[in-house]
């Protein structure tokens, strides 16, 4: 039978505990002075991760407010009640020109129920007119406003409701309204369409929010109602604001709208200011 030698070889060797403790020790020590040199960029590049994204959402919410006031009826912008920080403006779908003279003119200072546009209202330059900026039965038809009493959309002086449209003929597009009197023509024959579903748009900022409200009817003074859908969350409305500069004057024929936004995170105190300048053209 063979015996086995359990004589310890004179060349083994192992780590003692106090070598482990060592290591770990020291392990301990350079982990923690390269956390130190670490810890900077890892929060810097989180914190410009953050900021990059609150300057997204906010440089997003400003151009889509820009987008629909480049939309806005001539004139028809006004600030909000005082008290209230936003917008308000009657938009608008599409536009066009009108037959002045002859057969199917469009006549002023007396009750009119028909005119002629000129051109298709369905197609344009050989393609079709886009869903959303079709001419429709319900719209409202708008003619010179000017904002002031007697020209002024919001109070219907110049609005007329479109009914069936006629049947497209020597590229003119018959326009049936219910029976309603324009008092001012237009120096180039130009006539605005408003979407029955949205006739007055308002942006306001409150409790933190940034709210985009539609009407399908239109007020005498601004209400900037906050029922419609949120754009924007975080918002610091104490530093956010919305200012129009036109001199209110009919014949300043652009206004010059001022948007100040500030997002907050809501993890952090950082926060993201931009300014935004919208110039709109009054020319009705």
């Amino acid at each position: 039978m063979a015996s086995i030698n359990t004589t310890p070889r004179a060349n083994q060797r192992g780590f003692t505990l106090i070598e482990l403790i060592m290591v770990i020790v020291i392990m301990g020590v350079v982990g923690g002075m390269v956390s130190v040199f670490m810890r900077g960029p890892i929060d810097a590049y989180i914190s410009g991760g953050r900021r990059a994204a609150l300057t997204d959402t906010a440089d997003t919410t400003v151009r889509r407010i820009a987008r629909d006031l480049h939309m806005a009826l001539p004139n028809s912008l006004r600030p909000c009640p005082t008290g209230v920080k936003g917008v308000e403006f009657i938009p608008t779908k599409t536009g066009g020109r009108y037959r002045s003279e002859g057969a199917g003119a469009l006549i002023f200072a007396t009750p009119v129920t028909s005119f002629n546009m000129l051109g298709d209202y369905a197609n344009f330059a050989g393609a079709p007119v886009p869903v959303d900026q079709k001419i429709a039965a319900g719209d409202l038809i708008v003619v010179y406003n000017l904002g002031i009493a007697g020209a002024d959309a919001y109070a219907g002086d110049n609005v007329a409701t479109v009914g069936p449209l006629g049947t497209v003929a020597a590229n003119e597009t018959p326009i049936n309204i219910n029976s309603a009197t324009f008092p001012l023509a237009s120096a180039s024959n130009r006539f605005q369409v408003v979407s029955a579903t949205e006739q007055m748009v308002s942006y306001v900022c409150s409790a933190g929010s940034l709210f985009r409200t539609a009407s399908n009817a239109r007020t005498a003074t601004a209400s900037c109602a906050t029922t419609g859908a949120k754009i924007a969350i975080n918002v610091d409305c104490a530093n956010t604001s919305f200012s129009i500069s036109d001199s209110g004057n009919a014949l300043n024929r652009n206004a010059l709208v001022s948007m100040r936004l500030t997002l907050q995170d809501s993890s952090t105190t950082e926060s993201v200011t931009l300014q935004h300048e919208v110039h709109v053209d009054n020319t009705p």
